[in-house]
């Protein structure tokens, strides 16, 4: 893969477009970019990888980043053109990010989508020719040609010396790590977790089916109580071989147990049936006799009470009759009762008509109120003409008084619309000022969101500082305190060892037996065996004290490793605390802020975005308020044109009406007959003639009440006489209503129905004889018979609890015989997948070196990466050292990741976290071009022919300076070239080709240039 052509527009610090001639640059082999701090170097890459891959690396794509440079001018697109040659044919990627642009109406933003476009140089026309549009299809195409995730192109064509220099002195499973990214051994994990998956599964099964027969044997002991008398229930644990043959065995034993105690409680149940049964029948009999007893004497003691009670029956009877006779007289009493109500209602009524009569006709008869009455209601209808005229002379002036009223609400809307009109051009004035007001502050809280997640992400990193350098500290005591243990465990082995040694003698005189050959002469005489002087030291002992010297060692390492994590940690995080991304732009802020200083900053930027967005969204508002003033302004101007043309109709027609009033005045004046108005004279008119109505009608219904009432009396008298009443006031005084008649009849009839029930039952045979007998004990029976019943109730528990427990004890062992059926298969799955689980995870005994499958895959692509590397690490060390890779456990720990560093001058190896700072580097630069060469192979042989090295180069020496350029000139060879990125002042004069980046107020620039040697 080689690049030909860069171009950026509105990128990152870059506010212009740029263009980046690669094929000029790489024509010397190793060409240089440089420039101050914060001018954007590294946004060259990430346009590279932006083209690429459609995102910048992933260490610089944090969460609302911004790839447009503040630098840009509204309307100015952010772009990326890239133009390169891969697997033979040469391409090129345009690429712009979502981005915000000014909409088409000049008001506000709006969010531009992210596109992309694909051609391919086609070399016998001389045109480009479009490929493709899409995304997918975009990204589809360029991985299958590069051939590398994003990832592994950061890492081997980008050439991160700080991610390598970590990795040199990294742990094995820092190591692993990366390699895992770089060569996607993501299905040996996934093997490793799946294996651990069906391991985990295949336990929780056998554990679950050990439970269950657990559970079983738990209910079964429940459920067997003491039907296995001294038999013991088992207690096994769950993993235990037997513990299936031993519930079983006992639930044997405790079902022949229930067998025979349900028998003898079956032999128990009849016998107490028996007894009860008797006891029934006695007390069935003592309740009959008490029955019947009961019953002859309350017959006669109901019969006594009726012989008392016959004199009121008697009355009772007598005063019945003549009630009946009564009756008789009732329907004439009734009437007569009617016919009084009617006359005084009819008098009082005439009485009360005739006081409000003139005194004239006072005494006058019916016939001659009625005479009157007519000759009123002739003089009435007269009125009714002169009744129309005072109803119109009123609807005028109603109409009057509404042409007033709707005068007055004219008079208000009118001077409302002038009040209104007269305020109009502030309140346009004062919308439009709003309008432009709330645009200013969404371009202002746009610019302010740029600049506020940036600032978030350095606080959070100078909080994450602060917590990891107080970590480091902490770590550094525990370092101290365990290298102080490790030294005096040291210290403690040695002792002992030594003191062992001294004592060795002895103890091998120890293990001499007469006759027998000693072990290490091999004679079997033994004439001075060696004394024991008490202080021998045993092998039990040394190998404890060197168990905890190991141990004290391993927390050191430990400790010393902590330290470095947290260290390097905390350096990270303070860089990223330190340096200002401001939305990919590049500038930088204070060298060391605090996290109180990026608080305050963080706050002040909130509260003003706050602010902005605040006045920002009062935009439409306003421009809709602005539009409802213009609608309202054109509707103020109608209301008041409209008000002005009713006030000229309505004068018109107020002077019609004020003629036609008068004229109607002058024709009411003669019919008044002194009342106030017409309608005051007929009303006065009606309500006589509705008076003298009622008179004549009143007078009328008395002079037939009493009639009716003088015929009534006739006709009561003649009734009572015929009933045997001397007079009508002697019937109504015996007369009882209908409901005391029931009462007193109903009280006979009960006193007969009694007397003959009270007869019946005196001659009742049975309850005669009974009298005759003892007196009954039905209470003596009913313990008798409780206490028998009491004694079968239990007796049928203790049975239906033998039946209950010999049917659970048979549905329990079956449901276990079942249980351990089914946990045969589950266990022998269970020990096959747990053996190859604890194989690939390097848990098992039979992995030696306890490697999981995923380190033994990538330990081979280690040991391919170190060889590789080996190459140009002897050239740039002038043949001194040598990386080599190393599977050998460490302490407790699991192997195969190890990474070690072979000094030929010494013919030691040693880690290499040994390695100075430059030695670190060109070990780092060399592990990185070994890598790359690897990936570039497992890719499918994926030329690259441009590299880029990040930085590093300040801490070499003069001397190893030129080792390494020479290696990296040797690249030339292979027709690649070099791209370094540094601010090494010494790499100006030693590399001609140079592109500089350069910063400047209205965003960075490049520049090519070719220097001579030497400058």
């Amino acid at each position: 893969m080689r690049l030909h052509r860069l171009h950026l527009n509105a990128f990152g610090p870059f506010g212009a477009a740029q263009d980046i001639d690669f094929d000029a640059l790489s024509g010397g082999g190793i060409f240089l970019l440089h420039g101050p701090t914060g001018a954007g170097k590294t946004s060259v890459l990430d346009a590279v990888c932006f083209a690429l891959y459609g995102a910048v690396p992933g260490a610089r794509q944090s969460p609302g980043a911004s790839l447009r440079s503040d630098h840009a001018r509204p309307g100015v697109f952010t772009e990326v053109l890239l133009e390169l040659t891969v697997g033979g044919r040469r391409l090129e990627i345009r690429r712009r990010p979502a981005q915000p642009r000014p909409k088409k109406n000049g008001k506000g933003f709006t969010t531009e989508r992210a596109q992309s476009w694909l051609r391919e140089y086609d070399a016998e026309s001389g045109d480009w020719r479009a490929l493709s549009r899409s995304h997918q299809e975009i990204g589809e195409e360029l991985a299958q040609l590069v051939g590398m995730s994003r990832d592994q192109f950061c890492q081997v064509v980008l050439l991160p010396q700080g991610d390598f220099a970590r990795f040199l002195r990294a742990d094995a499973e820092a190591r692993g790590r990366l390699l895992g990214r770089l060569f996607d051994t993501r299905r040996f994990a996934a093997v490793e977790e799946r294996l651990a998956e069906r391991r985990r599964s295949a336990e929780a099964r056998v554990r679950s089916g050990d439970e269950r027969i657990l559970a079983l044997a738990h209910r079964m002991e429940q459920a067997a109580g003491p039907a296995a008398g001294d038999w013991p229930p088992p207690r096994p644990q769950p993993g235990d071989p037997g513990l299936a043959a031993a519930v079983l065995h006992w639930a044997a034993i405790a079902r022949a147990g229930a067998y025979e105690g349900r028998d003898i409680a079956e032999c128990a149940v009849d016998a107490a049936e028996g007894r009860q049964a008797a006891a029934r029948n006695a007390l069935d009999d003592e309740r009959e006799l008490d029955r019947l007893q009961r019953r002859h004497e309350e017959a006669r003691r109901r019969q006594q009470a009726l012989e008392a009670r016959r004199a009121e029956c008697e009355s009772l009877r007598d005063r019945l009759e003549t009630a009946r006779r009564a009756d008789r007289v009732a329907p004439a009493l009734r009437l007569w009762d009617d016919a009084e109500r009617e006359r005084r209602t009819a008098a009082d009524r005439y009485a009360r008509l005739r006081d409000r009569l003139p005194a004239d006709l006072a005494d006058a008869g019916a016939e001659h109120l009625a005479e009157v009455e007519r000759r009123l209601r002739q003089d009435l209808g007269g009125l009714e003409a002169a009744r129309g005229a005072e109803r119109r002379a009123d609807e005028i002036t109603r109409e009057r008084a509404e042409l007033d009223r709707e005068a007055r609400a004219d008079d208000d809307v009118r001077q409302d619309a002038e009040g209104w009109l007269a305020g109009w051009e502030a309140l346009r004035h004062g919308h439009r000022e709003r309008i432009a007001a709330a645009q200013d502050a969404a371009t202002r809280a746009e610019h302010l969101a740029g600049r506020l997640e940036p600032a978030r992400l350095r606080l959070r990193a100078a909080r994450e500082r602060d917590r990891l350098t107080a970590e480091a500290a902490e770590a550094g005591a525990r370092l101290s305190a365990a290298r102080d243990t490790a030294a005096e465990a040291r210290e403690s082995w040695l002792d002992l060892k030594e003191r062992r040694l001294l004592g060795m003698a002895a103890e091998l005189a120890a293990s001499l037996t007469p006759g027998e050959p000693c072990g290490v002469c091999g004679s079997a005489d033994h004439p001075a065996p060696a004394p024991d002087s008490g202080a021998r030291v045993d092998p039990a002992q040394e190998e404890s004290a060197y168990a905890a010297h190991t141990r004290a060692d391993a927390a050191r390492s430990a400790a010393e490793r902590e330290l470095a994590v947290l260290a390097e940690s905390s350096t990270a995080a303070a860089d990223r605390a330190r340096t200002d991304p401001d939305g990919g732009t590049g500038r930088e802020t204070d060298p060391d802020p605090s996290a109180t200083a990026l608080e305050e900053l963080v706050g002040r930027l909130e509260r003003e975005h706050r602010e902005a967005q605040s006045l920002a969204s009062g935009a439409h508002a306003a421009r809709e308020a602005l539009d409802r003033a213009e609608r309202e302004h054109g509707e103020r101007l109608a209301v008041r044109q409209e008000a002005e043309r009713r006030a000229a109709a309505r004068t018109s027609r107020r002077e019609a009406l004020e003629r036609e009033r008068a004229g109607l005045a002058r024709e009411l004046a003669k019919v008044h007959d002194g009342a106030g108005t017409v309608a005051e004279h007929a009303a006065r008119l009606e309500r006589r003639v509705r008076l003298l109505a009622e008179a004549a009608e009143s007078a009328r219904d008395a002079d037939a009440a009493v009639q009716r009432l003088k015929d009534a009396d006739g006709r009561l008298a003649d009734a009572a006489f015929r009933a045997g009443f001397d007079t009508p006031a002697a019937a109504a005084g015996a007369a009882l209503a209908d409901r005391e008649q029931r009462d007193l009849q109903h009280r006979v009839d009960d006193w007969r129905t009694e007397a003959a029930a009270v007869a019946d039952r005196l001659a009742e045979p049975e309850p005669r004889a009974a009298a005759d007998r003892p007196p009954a004990d039905p209470g003596a029976a009913l313990a008798a018979h409780d206490t028998a019943e009491r004694a079968l109730r239990a007796a049928a528990s203790v049975r239906d609890t033998a039946h209950h427990r010999c049917a659970e004890l048979v549905r329990l062992s079956r449901q276990t015989a079942a249980e351990v059926a089914g946990l045969g298969p589950l266990r022998e799955e269970y020990d096959l997948v747990a053996g190859l689980a604890g194989l690939t995870a390097g848990t098992s005994a039979d992995n030696e070196r306890r490697m999981r499958l995923e380190s033994y895959v990538l330990a081979a692509r280690l040991e391919q990466v170190a060889a590789a590397a080996t190459v140009r690490l002897l050239r740039m060390s002038s043949g001194r050292y040598t990386l080599v890779h190393s599977d050998a456990r460490s302490g407790g720990k699991r192997s195969g990741l190890g990474l070690h560093v072979v000094d030929s001058w010494t013919g030691s190896e040693r880690d290499t976290s040994t390695l100075s700072g430059g030695e670190t580097f060109f070990a780092s630069l060399a592990l990185a071009l070994g890598l790359a060469d690897v990936v570039t192979e497992e890719a499918g042989g994926v030329r690259l022919d441009t590299l880029f090295i990040d930085e590093g180069f300040g801490s070499l020496d003069e001397q190893t300076l030129d080792e390494v350029i020479d290696v990296l000139d040797s690249l030339r060879e292979q027709d690649r070239s070099v791209g370094i990125v540094s601010h090494v002042a010494d790499l100006r004069r030693r590399v001609p080709t140079q592109l500089e980046v350069v910063k400047e107020r209205d965003g960075s620039v490049v520049r090519l240039r070719t220097a001579p040697l030497g400058d």
